[in-house]
């Protein structure tokens, strides 16, 4: 039992000690220049679905949950959105390419079609990420109609 305690002691205290260890949250006051809404005209359905969808993990500002404000759950996230920010990133859509923009679209497409984007253990928390039919059919005709105009 006393064994039981001191672990139990080193763990509590364990968790303690790594709150203060530093966040880099990602997170900008402003929109970029090169922002995918600034630099299209996207309907206002289609911008919302993005910013509540797709904007957390594919953007410079991600809108965190309190519970980032625990350790280890922010390492979490933080890894888990700069993968996302790796792959394809909303804030800087300006600097693509027209090759990478059309590929991104393309997988955009894919993904949103095949119900991969949004992932399910975001959607799992967040159910306003989640598309109705109607809103999965305008996203989609709009990013298949920027792409033919790529």
């Amino acid at each position: 039992m006393r064994i039981l305690k001191i672990t139990l002691g080193i763990f509590f205290i364990l968790i303690l000690a790594l709150q203060f260890i530093p966040r880099h949250p990602n997170q900008s006051d402003e929109v970029p220049p090169t922002d995918f809404t600034r630099v299209n005209e996207v309907p206002p359905l289609v911008k919302e679905k993005l910013y509540v969808s797709c904007y957390d993990c594919h953007s410079t500002n991600t809108r965190y949950p309190w519970y980032n404000k625990l350790q280890p759950v922010a390492w979490f996230l933080e890894d888990h959105v700069n993968k996302g920010k790796e792959e394809l990133n909303f804030s800087e859509w300006k600097n693509y390419s027209e090759r990478r923009k059309n590929s991104k679209l393309r997988s955009i497409i894919s993904q949103v079609e095949d119900g991969k984007m949004p992932l399910s253990s975001y959607t799992f928390i967040h159910d306003d990420a989640v598309f109705s039919e109607k809103e999965k059919k305008e996203f989609l005709n709009y990013m298949s109609q920027l792409k033919k105009n790529l």
